[in-house]
């Protein structure tokens, strides 16, 4: 079975949907036979490289409310985060363009490494601080998730992988993607949002049963 999941590495919500399917996955009886595909979604595809506000500001611009209710939505999605084992420090974080991140994972899926990959990014973003578009921090945290130096350079420094981040994005316009995390089942199903990890694995559950009615 293949679940693609079309996130960006900003999302916060994408880092819980990630940890939330990761439970699910553990109580899935058939998990090995699951592989997991990240595709490319840019939350906010005109961003520049930096961005001088900070994200608290940023989201109180992009709701039209105040800062206090900004700061109040971060805490809310940092204490979910936290019941997943997250620890999430949003009031650190720096926003920034995401399309190079995105070029990394499909490289990290040519060598088998997204899922760590993806992990480091998001964590870099999400909990340390680390400005998501700046190259030297790019390649810290692909390399500490298992990908050459030499070579993470070389795509950074290149447009390799450009049309593979566009296709997934185009791919996301033709299913009528609008948020994420968004995640398709075998093609039978797709899940919007960050659910819980029940539903996740009822939705494994179905998807299974439909695609090897043999076995169940």
């Amino acid at each position: 079975m293949q679940i693609e999941i079309w996130s960006d590495v900003v999302c916060p919500w994408c880092a819980i949907g990630k940890r939330r399917l990761e439970g699910a996955l553990a109580r899935f009886a058939h998990a090995d036979d699951v592989e997991v595909v990240w595709r490319s979604y840019e939350l906010d595809p005109s961003a520049p490289a930096t961005i001088d506000v900070d994200l608290i500001e940023r989201l109180a611009s992009k709701y039209g409310v105040s800062r206090d209710e900004a700061e109040a939505m971060n805490a809310r999605v940092s204490g979910i985060a936290a019941e997943e084992g997250l620890a999430f420090r949003l009031d650190i974080a720096k926003p920034g363009n995401t399309f190079d991140a995105h070029r990394l994972l499909h490289l990290a899926a040519a060598h088998g490494l997204q899922g760590p990959v993806g992990e480091r990014l998001l964590a870099g973003y999400q909990a340390e601080g680390q400005p998501i578009a700046d190259h030297d921090a790019l390649t810290r945290l692909a390399v500490e998730g298992g990908l050459d130096e030499a070579e993470v350079r070389i795509v950074l420094a290149s447009d390799r992988y450009a049309d593979a981040v566009r296709a997934d994005e185009d791919e996301a316009r033709e299913l009528g993607v609008r948020g994420v995390p968004f995640f398709v089942f075998d093609r039978r199903y797709a899940v919007s949002g960050a659910q819980p990890s029940d539903v996740l694995l009822e939705v494994l559950e179905q998807a299974w049963q439909e695609r090897a009615p043999s076995t169940t």
